[in-house]
């Protein structure tokens, strides 16, 4: 019986039960709370009766439809339902009314115990957010809210009150971040979308705030054609700020489209010097015949024309009175670039009649569009009415006239105007270059290094990167001039220079400091090696190597490298053998080099070069020690070591040698050269194993066989030995075997009579030195035939045999004739 008069009662309400349950819905009530609704309205149906009468069928269905629709845009936002229990919303409804008669505390205590027992419950923390926020702590109220607000984050109200909240506190990324949710719940909002724009670029977020404005641009409807083309010309701005020229050209282009007839001249100006900026001349000209009223008259049909054709020239230009200059002046530049030259006279006239001071700009502007194109004397009249005037009399206005003069061949003039640059702009280092090329070609050179002199002091490249790279590109071209000039000192101390700075860190690791004196009479820079306590240590020496890197950069690699090889080199040529030591030891302490094995390794042959000829014999057998451990095989090697050790009168090597031995048993150059150390320390025993092991491995070799037989002879001339004559038999058995293989020459006569002139058998030696006298000296390439030439060294030896022996006349006549100088 309930039932149907429930149902009665809403047939006569003339709304239907959908339509309740969509009301419901939308207030968020559940369905015990329409049970209880529906007693309640069952008691007041009499009352109401009258009232529900008057709705007739078409408004009941009405009302359905708004309801239905009010019911999915609620479904859409994605509204939360509360997550408060009913047994806590008693207590949450007191604390509201605690909180409203101004009872703060209980309403706090009241909400913090339902936040225990219903922690995902939004309704108190929006409370608190309140209360805190009556008692002016705006920070505790912040973070309840945005609390509040994630535990219920359909309510776009609340994340924009938290937004500008956030702002207060000046807290920029927060309040984007409570945009962002605000924009989430309601995509269509441009209030939200704009303050979240301007947001993103105050923290330089410029992409992320274009791509906002783009969805701004989506969002206007096509009534509000101002604000879109307005917004359009500043995102244009923003993205031509930022060299983003495609974005700028595309944005201008739909808004061209969209509200071709909201097109005004700044519009047009815009579009122009964007397409212009990016060399899109006929496009920059299309939209000022476009929405200029400009035409253009061809001289093969005689008609104007909007449009232009490729396959007609240009006579003549109309352009309505009302056109600003700087459109002109754009139309100017597109038509110099796109070869269009006729129509430009009247143009050019035009403006030549306005003031340099107030229209400079444009000037320049089309003086450079001359330039471009290599127009250089139609450009010149322009560029020398700007550096006349007052307020364009600009370093960059006389650099353009510099570098038109230079083009046209006027070089005294162009120094003079590139001396003017110079002059305003010291730190412009273009400016100097051409300054010093031109003093060059004129045959000034000291003018030509004077505009090159350093530009920055010591304290200012120490702290700007941008200074360091400029000074090295300076360096680099005085470098060049310097050695084309033959001044070869000087070029060294610009070479140093720049090294020292790319070394920086390597040379307080290898200690070596770079220091100015006047010892040779001028002033040059020299590399000397300093003790450690006379070096500022480098705490963080990483740190510093990175920053080297980046003031560096300028040059690559291997640019660096082909400097390093050319400071080397020129060092050496100087004779400045101890400063390549020093250089090469900086630069093998640097990371980029030492790293490099091949770098690396030439590095190490430029070391061991530069204390060879240093006479540095020590640090020169440190040098081929190590490659003889990277690579034992290589007789090059084995002959320098050799040299090495033989001028260096140490014996560290003996050790080395044996025990290098051990790891290579099988090594020939290892087993001469441990013979020769065993020789020379008297062990002949041990030197005769090891020459004999190579007579061996090689018996047609001559001078084992000489090796062996002049050990024997050694042996047999100590004072305590068994056998003396069978060791001399051998002996001499294997230096007739030497002389056999070696043939007839001096050197074989020499080595022989040596022998028996050691034994006493001064007759025989006599012999031998004789027939070594009537030998010529032997021809070998690339040793002079003095060096290799015997005869002082035989005559010495046979003037001792004849003064022993009384013949004092023979001594005198062979020291006057073969040892006289």
């Amino acid at each position: 019986m309930r039932k149907r008069r429930r149902s009665a009662g809403c047939e006569e309400e003339g709304v239907s039960r959908s339509v309740q349950r969509a009301f419901a819905s939308m207030l968020g009530e559940g369905e015990e709370e329409e049970d209880e609704e529906d007693d309640g309205e069952e008691d007041e149906e009499g009352d109401d009766e009258e009232q529900t009468e008057a709705l007739s069928a078409g408004d009941v269905f009405a009302l359905e439809i708004e309801l239905n629709r009010e019911n999915k845009k609620m479904l859409k936002e994605r509204r939360h339902r509360s997550k408060l229990p009913k047994a806590l919303r008693g207590l949450m409804g007191e604390a509201n009314i605690r909180y409203a008669r101004g009872d703060k505390e209980d309403a706090i205590t009241m909400c913090m115990e339902i936040i225990r027992q219903a922690p995902l419950a939004y309704e108190p923390f929006s409370t608190l957010a309140m209360i805190y926020e009556d008692q002016g702590d705006m920070e505790k109220s912040l973070q309840f809210g945005l609390i509040a607000a994630h535990l219920n984050p359909s309510n776009r109200e609340e994340w924009v009150k938290l937004a500008e909240m956030s702002l207060e506190q000046d807290n920029i990324k927060q309040a984007i971040f409570c945009y962002s949710k605000a924009i989430k719940y309601d995509h269509s909002n441009v209030r939200y979308l704009w303050e979240r724009c301007s947001l993103y670029e105050q923290v330089g977020e410029h992409k992320l705030a274009m791509d906002g404005y783009r969805r701004i641009l989506n969002l206007l409807p096509p009534s509000d054609g101002e604000h879109f083309m307005q917004l359009s010309r500043d995102m244009a701005k923003s993205y031509y700020e930022t060299n983003d020229l495609v974005s700028a050209i595309g944005v201008m282009e739909e808004a061209l489209a969209k509200h071709p007839s909201l097109v005004t001249a700044e519009g047009v100006n815009m579009a122009a010097e964007l397409y212009i900026s990016n060399k899109e001349y006929p496009k920059a000209l299309e939209v000022m015949l476009q929405f200029c009223g400009i035409s253009l008259e061809r001289i093969s049909s005689g008609e104007q024309c909007a449009e232009r054709d490729e396959s007609e020239e240009v006579c003549s230009v109309e352009i309505p009175e009302d056109v600003p200059v700087d459109i002109r002046v754009k139309l100017m530049v597109c038509l110099i670039h796109m070869q269009m030259l006729k129509p430009l006279d009247v143009l050019l006239t035009c403006l030549m009649e306005q003031s340099p001071e107030e229209m400079g700009d444009l000037y320049l502007d089309v003086a450079e569009a001359f330039l471009d194109i290599g127009e250089y004397n139609s450009a010149l009249p322009l560029l020398s009415a700007l550096v006349c005037s007052e307020r364009y009399n600009l370093p960059v206005v006389w650099l353009r006239h510099a570098e038109c003069l230079k083009a046209l061949g006027h070089m005294a003039v162009a120094v003079e105007s590139y001396s003017k640059v110079v002059e305003m702009a010291p730190l412009h280092l273009d400016a100097r270059i051409s300054l010093s090329t031109l003093q060059q070609q004129l045959g000034r050179p000291e003018k030509a290094l004077e505009a090159l002199e350093p530009m920055h002091d010591p304290d200012t490249l120490a702290q700007d990167s941008g200074a360091a790279q400029q000074e090295l590109k300076l360096l680099l071209h005085r470098s060049t001039l310097l050695k084309s000039q033959g001044k070869m000192y000087d070029y060294v101390d610009t070479l140093l220079t720049m090294l020292a700075m790319l070394l920086k860190v390597a040379m307080n690791r290898a200690q070596v400091c770079l220091i100015s004196s006047s010892c040779s009479g001028e002033r040059h820079l020299y590399l000397i090696k300093v003790s450690r306590d006379k070096i500022s240590d480098i705490d963080d020496q990483e740190a510093a190597y990175l920053d080297v890197i980046g003031k560096t950069s300028v040059l690559a690699r291997e640019d660096w490298w082909q400097l390093l090889l050319r400071s080397v080199y020129t060092l050496c040529e100087l004779s400045r053998f101890k400063e390549a030591e020093l250089l090469v030891d900086s630069s093998l302490e640097y990371y980029s080099f030492y790293d490099d094995r091949l770098k690396r390794k030439e590095l190490e042959y430029f070391g061991l070069s530069a204390a060879i000829l240093d006479k540095n014999f020590r640090k020169a057998y440190n040098y081929i020690r190590l490659m003889l451990m990277d690579n034992v095989d290589r007789p090059q090697l084995w002959n320098v070591f050799n040299q090495v050790t033989m001028q260096s009168q140490d014996v560290r090597h003996h050790r080395f040698c044996l025990r290098l031995m051990l790891k290579h048993p099988e090594n020939h150059a290892l087993c001469v050269l441990n013979g020769h150390n065993a020789f020379v320390s008297g062990s002949f025993k041990h030197a005769l194993g090891q020459y004999v092991q190579a007579f061996r491995a090689q018996p047609s070799e001559p001078l084992y066989s000489l090796c062996v037989g002049l050990t024997f002879i050694h042996m047999a001339s100590q004072k305590f030995v068994l056998k003396r004559h069978p060791l001399l038999l051998q002996g001499f058995s294997f230096l007739n075997r030497y002389l056999e293989l070696r043939g007839p020459c001096q050197e074989s006569f020499y080595n022989m009579g040596r022998a028996l002139h050691q034994l006493g058998l001064v007759h025989l030696a006599i012999h031998y030195y004789q027939r070594a006298l009537t030998c010529p000296a032997p021809h070998l390439e690339g040793i002079e035939d003095d060096q290799v030439d015997l005869r002082r060294e035989i005559a010495y030896n046979l003037c001792l045999i004849y003064q022993s022996s009384g013949n004092m006349v023979m001594a005198r006549h062979l020291i006057s004739t073969y040892c006289t100088i």
